[in-house]
């Protein structure tokens, strides 16, 4: 499903270059769950916008569903983006003038290809909702909702053009104990229901119980 091939980041700081991935390799199968551990400022979150197609490489390859992403038009590589590749982050990044419902439906709005009618849109957001936990959550705005919540949110707007593979970054680096339970076990269970592929940043050591794949990075390099 993917794979990183000698991943490169270099980023220029006036006259110094700064190189934040050092050479990484990865092979995560369809279905599998995967971490990626490591502590703050190790390149985590880095190397998983690269992963995603977020950002690119200094050097280096990646393949999703054996395509070499960064081969790709930024057309098709946008398409991929949206529809086969979920995006779950620490922040949420929901937008705050529109509801629960509406931040769900909003990347099958945007979707080019086998675009749905919006009545089926709206239902297919709101059974999303309820199977995280927020029937009576839908017509809430962000600023009405707790962290869990808000994270709950995304994942179910993560899911809404049912992706092959869901890229998790310090999904719950932003909860408290109980909240960030909730919502790792709620991955867990999306990946053993569904067969969906995930890849989770994390520097929380005890999230790397729920993996099958571990791969700790430290100094932008892959720990033997």
């Amino acid at each position: 499903m993917l794979k990183a091939q000698k991943i490169y980041k270099v980023y220029n700081n006036g006259n110094k270059d700064i190189a934040v991935l050092k050479g990484v390799d990865l092979n995560v199968d369809k279905g599998k769950f995967a971490v990626i551990a490591g502590p703050s400022g190790a390149g985590k979150s880095t190397l998983l916008h690269i992963l995603g197609g977020l950002d690119s490489p200094t050097q280096g390859e990646v393949f999703f569903a054996q395509e070499n992403i960064y081969k790709l038009s930024e057309a098709v590589l946008g398409r991929i983006r949206n529809e086969r590749i979920g995006f779950i982050f620490q922040f949420y990044h929901l937008l705050p003038e529109f509801s629960a419902l509406e931040n769900v439906m909003l990347p099958a709005l945007i979707r080019r290809s086998k675009k749905p009618k919006y009545q089926e849109v709206k239902q297919k957001a709101f059974e999303l909702l309820c199977q995280v936990g927020l029937v009576e959550r839908t017509t809430h705005f962000p600023d009405q909702l707790s962290g869990g919540e808000k994270q709950r949110v995304a994942i179910a707007r993560a899911l809404i053009n049912e992706p092959d593979m869901l890229l998790c970054d310090e999904p719950t680096g932003n909860l408290d104990s109980k909240a960030g339970a909730e919502v790792i076990s709620l991955i867990k269970k999306i990946n053993n229901e569904r067969g969906m592929t995930v890849v989770m940043v994390t520097h929380n050591s005890e999230l790397t119980k729920f993996a099958d794949n571990i791969y700790y990075l430290r100094d932008g390099i892959i720990a033997n």
